[in-house]
């Protein structure tokens, strides 16, 4: 049964024209599991689908782990509760996710109350299923299993909130760790110690030392610079390290295509500050859309 990593969307807060919200799929034969549901999240997915990836057919989005409540990961909670409803989904959404994810859910399905009595009581006759949502708050450990996939949450450091890493491990015996949003930890290195895939956020330290001092403080104790993240992937031996949620503190465009010379080095130079901080395994940086098959 194949096993594969689907990249929705690989951004930050920052609205990067061709890079969309967080949000990746895990794929195991013909089922898919999304961590976070940043902007854009369905219409990814479509894309995803139109890609040859069968699972990512929007009515078949049903199940959701969430990293964090940051909005830059949950902005588009609306899409994939409603979205996929609307193209007929039968069975109600399951999510996963930290304290907090209850009332979010709770309040967005009060927030579209009109809509969805319209849709159930008026002209259309939408199923009454595909709207709901069962979500459920977490803790560290195993919190899903199912014939094709086992999924551990695990704490990592994002400052305040309570934010969560994932460890996924198929029927197969295939390892994907998806960090969120985090500051650099051992936890991470030894969910992922040997994995397939190490899915980690990232930012360039070149860039951050040209931010004020306050900022400096700030992105180094919630986010992993390029040369902690390599420090990490040093102690886990990933197979395959990818980065995502790249922030680089200057003026680039995360994917941006047909980049001039000078933004093309700027953006390269986060792969280059891994490898000289000492990790020589295979990284690559995340795109939006890339499929990664294990």
């Amino acid at each position: 049964m194949q096993t594969k990593l689907v990249l929705l969307g690989t951004g930050t807060p920052n609205a990067c024209p061709n890079a969309s919200g967080p949000c990746s799929a895990v794929v195991v034969g013909d089922r898919a599991y999304l961590v976070d549901f940043g902007p854009g999240v369905v219409r990814q997915a479509s894309k995803a689908y139109y890609k040859g990836i069968d699972a990512l057919r929007p009515d078949l989005l049903t199940v959701a782990f969430c990293t964090h409540l940051h909005t830059d990961h949950t902005v588009g909670y609306a899409d994939l509760i409603f979205t996929p409803w609307v193209l007929e989904r039968s069975q109600p959404l399951q999510v996963y996710g930290p304290k907090g994810i209850k009332s979010m859910t709770e309040h967005l399905l009060a927030a579209y109350a009109v809509d969805i009595d319209f849709r159930i009581h008026g002209f259309e006759k939408a199923n009454e299923v595909g709207y709901r949502v069962q979500a459920e708050e977490i803790g560290e450990g195993i919190i899903y299993q199912d014939d094709r996939v086992q999924v551990e949450a695990f704490l990592v450091s994002h400052g305040t909130l309570e934010s969560y890493g994932y460890k996924f491990t198929t029927v197969d015996g295939k390892v994907i760790v998806i960090s969120g949003d985090t500051a650099p930890l051992d936890i991470v290195a030894q969910k992922a110690q040997g994995c397939d895939i190490l899915l980690h956020e990232v930012e360039y330290s070149g860039g951050l030392s040209s931010r004020e001092p306050k900022w400096q403080k700030y992105h180094r104790e919630v986010h992993t610079l390029s040369v902690d993240l390599a420090k990490v992937a040093q102690k886990a031996q990933p197979k395959l390290l990818v980065t995502y949620h790249r922030i680089y503190h200057m003026n680039i465009q995360d994917n941006t295509k047909d980049l001039d010379a000078e933004m093309d080095w700027r953006c390269k130079a986060i792969l280059e500050e891994i490898h000289q901080a000492g990790y020589s395994g295979p990284v690559v940086n995340g795109q939006d859309l890339d499929i990664f098959t294990i």
